[in-house]
């Protein structure tokens, strides 16, 4: 425990509860142990469309304790008001509910924007009613599209998002801040509203110990380690024929531990600002270096000693060319650094899938 959390923990500030939506989902678990283990209370959401009842389990046996859990839709407006009715004196949410795949949001726009917006604003609304201040939004370095200077900044100018997910969170971001503005209007007291917007890059690899997930079949790591271990007969790149050093896209991969640590670390700072305030700020969660697509499989073969089998294959529908980060706001506003390098994100994703084969799972 640093410096901070002894301070917060020794002024009472530990042991509150975060409403985590999406908390039996891959970013949502691994930040509901982050968050216990820093002496948070999380309550978690899910309807378990995109997760599973057992990950909640495996998170009740690495963590020791139950946890409470609400299988909900946080587009279920009565069933939201039910569970801060319920749990009482929830300090703040950390929201995650969202489909997040590229590829599907393009197949099916309008279920990406009935989930995607409607939950959010379902959110915001009993959130209010509630008197529940405090806001941790996931968002994701899509909101940049295809950015016109590397590394993209916080206040690097957005451009057209180059899929239906990627304005879903655009257009989230818009809706938060619009209703922070709307709060100017409010003249019987000066509302306590704050909120953090974290626009991920590329998060990977598992807990190096907790049974939890690895993101969702499609992503490049889940197709890389699946290839590795034979499950696959061959990793398809998609495309190599963009403006980047070899062709291939590059992206800013963190490992998903070190993303957990960024919620708590949005936490903190949110719980020590003063009360009877309202804003947003939005920062950068990246590792600050950019990795192609081919570097990844060179990197995870010395990485492992596994052998990737590969073909180039067309262009993927929604994906820039290159997208990564300066963290500079995120280390110097909320402390915030990556820890684990590519080659520990890759062994620790490695690891998984060979958990996975010993358990027969998928």
């Amino acid at each position: 425990m640093n410096e901070l959390r002894e301070i917060l923990a020794s002024n009472n500030q530990k042991m509150k509860k975060i409403l985590v939506t999406g908390g039996a989902g891959y970013i949502g678990s691994h930040t509901v142990i982050a968050l216990a283990e820093a002496g948070y209370e999380p309550i978690l959401i899910d309807n378990l469309v995109k997760s599973s009842k057992n990950i909640v389990t495996n998170l009740e046996k690495y963590l020791g304790r139950k946890l409470a859990f609400y299988q909900i839709d946080c587009n279920d407006k009565a069933a939201m008001y039910q569970v801060f009715t319920q749990e009482k004196e929830i300090a703040g949410v950390i929201h995650f509910a969202a489909y997040r795949e590229v590829g599907e949001s393009a197949k099916k726009p309008l279920l990406y924007y009935t989930n995607n917006l409607n939950s959010l604003a379902v959110l915001l609304e009993v959130m209010e009613k509630q008197g529940c201040p405090l806001l941790v939004f996931s968002s994701s370095c899509t909101v940049y599209g295809q950015a016109t200077q590397m590394p993209v900044t916080e206040q690097t100018p957005m451009q057209p998002a180059e899929s239906v997910y990627g304005n879903s969170k655009q257009i989230s971001e818009e809706m938060i801040h619009d209703y922070v503005r709307s709060l100017s209007f409010v003249t019987e007291q000066t509302p306590d509203f704050r909120a953090i917007i974290l626009r991920y890059f590329n998060p990977i690899a598992s807990h190096p110990q907790a049974d939890l997930s690895m993101g969702y079949p499609n992503d490049l790591i889940r197709m890389l380690v699946a290839t590795a271990a034979g499950e696959r007969e061959k990793l398809i790149v998609f495309g190599n024929d963009y403006p980047t050093y070899d062709g291939t896209c590059i992206r800013d991969y963190l490992h998903v531990m070190d993303l957990a640590e960024a919620h708590v670390k949005s936490l903190d700072y949110l719980i020590q600002q003063p009360t009877h305030e309202y804003w947003v700020r939005t920062f950068n969660i990246g590792t600050g270096k950019g990795n192609s697509v081919l570097e990844m499989i060179r990197t995870f073969e010395q990485a492992t000693g596994q052998s990737l089998p590969y073909e180039i294959g067309q262009r993927r529908i929604g994906d820039v060319a290159e997208v990564y980060a300066n963290t500079d706001q995120a280390q110097k506003v909320l402390g915030w650094k990556a820890k684990y390098d590519l080659a520990t994100s890759l062994q620790h994703s490695w690891q998984w899938q060979l958990r996975k084969q010993q358990k027969g799972t998928t």
